[in-house]
């Protein structure tokens, strides 16, 4: 029985992309570039550093600054700072220049207000004027602008630290950048250990009520994380627990660990703090060695400077335990499930190099101002791994231009 003809628009097609691996451009067979089995796409980017010596705007004699960077009809925002008139942003905003329609680019700093936000100051650039650069080349160094008031004339007060410039997606700003043709998608990609804080006892500790034994646990903070132990009766408890914390390289926060005495209004009995590079680094099932660390206790009487006073200690094992994976992706959907540490990966066979160029014909998924559109982002899967692109809003034919994205190791079992 003869097999119906396939409609035409589920037929394969044959392409033939510009792309730089392919030899189209180069005329080399190896990839010397990330980007080199994508199409280029031209970008328009805005480094906004910081500002300095913004005018008041507030009563309180301050104002609550952010920046707008605008162009066309596309409109880019960092975020605001309360009571800041030297506010330091570092954002990079990117400009997909298949899309611009303007012959320039204004950057607005504004005071965030609850009615309605004062402007402060702007600066306007010429596209004609803007240079062009491609990696390798040096990285565009930011400059100094005294801001514009809205007739284009310099105020008194008011600098703007910023760069522009001309790329493609192969700029080292691309990944982490904000872009006008792609929604919110997060890039966080830092490496990240599990901290692992265990086996406390406490030595010799002395309550400021010598007739009351001391009800205490100890609280350790390891940046925005917080965790404290079961309460125990005793000048010297042991607890032995195990708490865990996210840590992330370089290991700058501090380890702080107080305990506390709960029967007293949460009085500090000790503290010390440990710096995390000098932890002990573990990548197999060895015990950990456990130290005895002096707490301080601060005393300060009438008439008398502040001293530190070492009279009781506290027994741990602090470790930075390579062999957990912290999922920054959805637990039903990670695509990367190997541990922290890389002594620990398994040898990986071969690479695998996709590059999603785009798509075109997409019908419309959805209505928006009464018309017919489509937010589409591509997925590609090996077994259980995989990777997605960003979602291009509001076309037809979106070119996502991704190959970092794209990358799959294939593991040994």
């Amino acid at each position: 029985m003869a097999r119906p003809p396939q409609p035409e628009e589920f037929a394969l097609k044959e392409t033939a992309p510009k792309i730089a691996g392919s030899g189209v451009i180069t005329g080399g067979d190896k990839l010397t570039c990330t980007y080199d089995l994508v199409e280029q796409m031209e970008y328009l980017y805005v480094r906004v550093v910081k500002a300095r010596d913004l005018p008041a705007k507030d009563v309180t004699g301050s104002c609550d600054p952010y920046v707008e960077v605008k162009l066309g009809n596309y409109k880019g925002v960092t975020r605001h700072f309360e009571k800041k008139s030297n506010p330091e942003w570092n954002h990079v905003f990117a400009f997909s220049q298949d899309r611009l329609q303007a012959s320039f680019i204004e950057v607005v700093i504004k005071d965030k207000d609850v009615v309605l936000d004062d402007f402060i100051g702007k600066i306007s650039f010429g596209l004609v004027d803007v240079p062009r650069r491609v990696p390798p080349d040096s990285p565009l160094a930011p400059q100094w602008y005294r801001l514009e008031d809205k007739k284009g004339d310099k105020i008194k007060k008011g600098e703007i630290m910023l760069a522009v410039w001309k790329g493609t997606q192969a700029d080292e700003a691309f990944p982490d950048a904000w872009h006008s043709d792609a929604a919110a998608v997060s890039t966080e990609g830092i490496t990240r250990i599990e901290g692992k804080y265990t086996y406390p006892k406490a030595l010799d500790l002395i309550p400021s009520d010598k007739n009351k034994v001391p009800e205490v646990c100890v609280k350790v903070i390891l940046g925005n994380q917080a965790v404290k132990t079961k309460l125990l009766k005793s000048v010297n408890p042991m607890w032995n627990e195990d708490l865990v914390f996210v840590a992330a390289e370089p290991f700058e926060e501090p380890l702080v660990i107080t305990v506390e005495d709960r029967s007293n209004k949460d009085e500090v009995l000790g503290k010390c703090v440990i710096a995390l590079p000098i932890a002990h680094r573990r990548f197999d099932n060895k015990a950990v060695p456990s130290r005895w660390h002096n707490l301080e206790k601060h005393i300060l009487a009438e008439g008398e400077k502040k001293e530190i006073k070492f009279a009781s200690r506290i027994h741990l094992r602090i470790c930075l335990d390579g062999g957990y994976h912290v999922l920054e992706e959805s637990t039903h959907y990670s695509s990367d499930l190997r541990p922290t540490a890389k002594q620990l990966w398994k040898s990986s066979i071969g690479l695998l190099e996709l590059g999603i160029i785009s798509a075109t014909g997409l019908s419309p998924m959805k209505s928006k101002e009464g018309r017919g559109t489509t937010d589409a982002y591509c997925v590609a899967k090996y077994g259980p791994k995989w990777v997605r692109t960003r979602t291009i809003i509001d076309s037809f034919s979106p070119k996502w231009t991704s190959s970092t994205r794209g990358r799959f190791l294939i593991h040994v079992l």
